[in-house]
């Protein structure tokens, strides 16, 4: 795969950049968007959920941040990352290029808007009066475990979009139900220990989870939280890897 890489790495950052100018084509304020996106999303959660959950609640503005910030990733990595063979057909029928090129360019893409907002987030900490420790080294970690979670759904999303297109609709609505089962404007103490356990079972809280407590609470997860979280990508990896090798050449067929 990295051999790949290399040898098609011009048409990799040419997709790279392709994408990125065609997300932003005919806009007015372009790449700002990238930050004003999820911040304007971020002030309509506050104004409408401020009064219900968060009154008591301490640093609750980077808590939602927190939330939309990883939430947001995932939903943009998934979604754009489900078209990328459709929308390439024209150019992997007629070359012989790896098909996984083209999602990774997608995750490429997503990852760069991500990093803008990163760096708003921690700016609003600084005015939300969080407190920087050696501790924030440690998100190197997550944000590594999103960037190769995204690409095994990816992978198995674009895979299943060539032979079902209705699946679009359907992640549509799936990750809708997957927004509020992540507790990003709520907590999860308010329920009994055997549903808090049920929230562990959804691989996105689990992201969202260790950025609040490396940001907010200043502790390091558990051990078992980092295996939690590389069992999951390696499952999602592997089961991306085996339906992009398995129907590699049926693609070709359905596009």
């Amino acid at each position: 795969m990295l051999d790949n890489l290399r040898q098609y790495q011009f048409l990799f950052w040419e997709l790279v950049k392709r994408d990125f100018k065609k997300k932003y084509k005919r806009t007015t304020l372009g790449m700002a968007w990238s930050v004003l996106s999820p911040l304007l999303t971020l002030l309509v959660m506050k104004l409408v959920f401020t009064q219900f959950f968060g009154r008591t609640m301490p640093h609750y503005t980077t808590y939602l941040f927190c939330g939309n910030l990883v939430f947001t990733y995932f939903k943009d990595a998934s979604t754009q990352g489900m078209s990328s063979l459709i929308g390439n057909a024209k150019i992997f029928t007629k070359v012989n290029v790896p098909k996984y090129l083209f999602l990774f360019s997608k995750n490429v893409q997503t990852l760069i808007n991500f990093a803008l907002t990163l760096c708003v987030f921690c700016l609003f900490c600084v005015l939300d009066d969080i407190t920087f420790t050696w501790r924030w080294i440690c998100l190197v970690y997550p944000i590594f475990c999103l960037v190769l979670f995204n690409i095994g759904i990816g992978l198995i999303l674009s895979a299943l979009f060539v032979f079902f297109r209705d699946i679009q609709y359907l992640w549509s609505v799936f990750t809708q139900l997957l927004m509020y089962m992540s507790a990003i404007f709520y907590t999860i103490d308010q329920y009994g220990p055997a549903t808090q356990r049920l929230f562990l079972l959804n691989p996105v809280y689990l992201f969202i989870r260790y950025f609040r407590q490396i940001v907010i609470e200043a502790a390091v997860p558990t051990v078992w939280s980092h295996l939690h979280m590389a069992l999951n990508v390696t499952i999602a990896l592997a089961l991306g890897a085996w339906m992009y090798k398995k129907y590699n050449t049926k693609f070709l067929y359905y596009v």
